[in-house]
C-alpha cells in the first residue's frame, strides 16, 4: 500500500526515478524522453563536424573507398541529398560507373575467353605462341590508299598482306585497355571527391531532416529557426565555398577534354577523329567505304616469333593472330567517343552558365524565381540584392533538398529580417549593401 499523502513515483528504464504525471502528461513526457533533445548549440556549431580536422584527414585517406561508394550511386539524390548539378553528376558519377563497367567487361572477356589466338604451321606450342604475341604485341601492314581495294589474294584481308618493304603499325594497346579504363574512372571521380571534401557536409547539416515529412510542427519551427539564424549570421561568408564548387566544374571540363587527347595518344593519334570517321563510313557507298573501326581495332594481325635453331641461327616465324577482344573494344570506344563529346558540350555550357551567374545578379533573381515559384518575387529580390553570389548558391542548393514550403518560410523570414534591419554590423561584415 502506498501512502496517498506522498507523491507517487514511477521507474523508467535508463532514466532513473521521476515524479508521476497525469495520463496525458505522462504520454507526452515519455515521448520527449525517447526523442533526442533539440540541438542547443549555436548555428555555427551545426557545421563543426563538417570542418573537423580529424574528419578531413579521414576523408583524404579514404579516397579508394569513396570511389567504390560512388560506383553504387548514379546520382547522389538516390540515397541522400543534392550537393551539385546534374551535369556534374554525369561527369563524376555516371561516367565513373560506365568506365568501371567497361573495365570489368574487358577483364572478364580477356580472362574467361581467349584474348588472342595465333595460327602457325611449324612446331611451336600454341600457348607459347599466344603468350609471346600477347606480351610483345602484334602488328598490321599499312596499306596505300590506291591498293586497298585491289582484288588481289595478298590484299584480300586488311592489314595482314605480305610485309615486304611496307610500313607496319604496332598494336600495343590491347593488353592495357582494362587498366586504362580504370585509371580514367579515377580521373573522372577526382572532381567529385574534391568537392565532397570541400563541401564539408554543410548542406546536410543545414537540412536537419527537413526533407523528411514526419517532422512535428515543433521540430520544424525549431529547425527553421536554427537555419534562419545560421543564414543571418553567416550571410556573405559563402563566396569561397561556391567558388570551390565552380572550380570543380571547370576541373571536370578540363578532365573530359584532356581525356580525349589522352585516348588519342593511347591509340597513336587515331581517336580524336574516330567518331567522325565512323559516321562517314556509315554514310559511304558499300563498294568504296573503308571501316575505320577495323583500322583502329583490327581483328586479325600478324606476329613475328623469333627463336634460335639447331645451329644457333636466329629464326623468324610469322603467325596470323586473331584478336576477338577488339570486337568488344571497338564498341566500347565508339560509345565513349560520342559520350565524351556530349559531356564536353554540356560541361562547357555549364561553365558559361556559372560565369553569367557570377557577374549577373539579375540572372540569379530570375533563376530563383523560375525554380521556386512558391517564394514571392519581392522576397527573392531582397535576398539576392543584399547577399553575395555564394549565398545565392547555398540558397539554391537548400531549395533542392528541403521541403518547398519550409524553404519558402525560411526565405520570407530572412527577407523580413533584412528589411527590418538595414543590415547587422557584426564582426567581419561591411556595412554597405553589395549588389553581387
Amino acid at each position: 500500500m502506498t501512502d496517498p499523502t506522498q507523491p507517487q513515483t514511477i521507474k523508467i528504464q535508463h532514466y532513473g526515478t521521476v515524479p508521476a504525471k497525469q495520463p496525458k502528461e505522462k504520454r507526452v513526457f515519455l515521448q520527449s524522453l525517447r526523442k533526442p533533445k533539440p540541438a542547443t548549440q549555436t548555428p555555427n556549431k551545426l557545421l563543426d563536424y563538417g570542418a573537423h580536422p580529424r574528419r578531413g584527414r579521414r576523408s583524404s585517406m579514404n579516397f579508394p573507398r569513396e570511389i567504390i561508394r560512388g560506383v553504387y550511386q548514379l546520382t547522389q539524390t538516390i540515397n541522400g541529398y543534392t550537393i551539385d548539378s546534374s551535369i556534374f553528376r554525369l561527369n563524376t558519377n555516371a561516367t565513373v560507373i560506365l568506365l568501371i563497367t567497361f573495365s570489368l567487361a574487358v577483364t572478364t572477356r580477356q580472362y574467361v575467353g581467349h584474348a588472342i589466338d595465333c595460327l602457325h604451321a611449324r612446331d611451336i606450342p600454341e600457348e607459347v605462341l599466344n603468350t609471346y604475341c600477347w606480351i610483345h604485341s602484334t602488328f598490321t601492314v599499312v596499306q596505300e590508299a590506291s591498293r586497298r581495294h585491289q582484288q588481289n589474294d595478298q590484299l584480300s584481308l586488311s592489314g595482314i598482306e605480305t610485309t615486304g618493304k611496307r610500313a607496319i603499325k604496332q598494336i600495343k594497346y590491347y593488353q592495357w585497355v582494362e587498366f586504362f579504363l580504370f585509371v580514367q574512372a579515377i580521373l573522372f571521380y577526382t572532381p567529385r571527391w574534391l568537392w565532397k571534401s570541400w563541401e564539408g557536409g554543410k548542406i546536410h547539416a543545414l537540412m536537419m531532416d527537413l526533407d523528411v515529412a514526419v517532422c512535428t510542427e515543433i521540430e520544424k519551427k525549431q529547425k527553421k529557426k536554427l537555419m534562419i539564424d545560421y543564414l543571418w549570421e553567416n550571410l556573405r561568408y559563402h563566396n569561397w565555398w561556391a567558388y570551390k564548387y565552380y572550380f570543380c566544374e571547370i576541373l571536370a571540363l578540363i578532365n573530359v577534354i584532356g581525356q580525349m587527347f589522352l585516348m588519342n595518344r593511347f591509340f597513336d593519334g587515331a581517336f580524336l577523329m574516330f567518331g567522325f570517321e565512323v559516321l562517314s563510313f556509315i554514310n559511304s557507298d558499300q563498294e568504296d567505304r573503308i571501316d575505320p573501326m577495323i583500322q583502329v581495332f583490327p581483328r586479325m594481325t600478324k606476329c613475328t616469333f623469333q627463336k634460335y635453331g639447331v645451329s644457333g641461327e636466329q629464326e623468324k616465324h610469322d603467325a596470323l593472330c586473331i584478336l576477338p577482344l577488339n570486337v568488344v573494344n571497338e564498341k566500347i570506344y565508339i560509345f565513349l567517343w560520342f559520350w565524351f563529346i556530349i559531356l564536353t558540350i554540356l560541361t562547357f555550357l555549364t561553365v558559361i552558365y556559372r560565369i553569367i551567374i557570377i557577374f549577373s545578379p539579375r540572372m540569379r533573381v530570375y533563376l530563383l524565381r523560375m525554380r521556386y515559384r512558391l517564394v514571392r518575387g519581392d522576397v527573392i529580390d531582397t535576398i539576392v540584392r543584399r547577399s553575395k553570389m555564394g549565398d545565392w548558391f547555398l540558397f539554391y542548393m537548400l531549395g533542392e533538398n528541403v521541403d518547398s514550403l519550409i524553404f519558402r518560410d525560411v526565405l520570407q523570414e530572412l527577407a523580413h529580417k533584412l528589411n527590418r534591419h538595414d543590415f547587422h554590423h557584426g564582426p567581419g561584415f561591411k556595412g554597405e549593401i553589395q549588389e553581387a
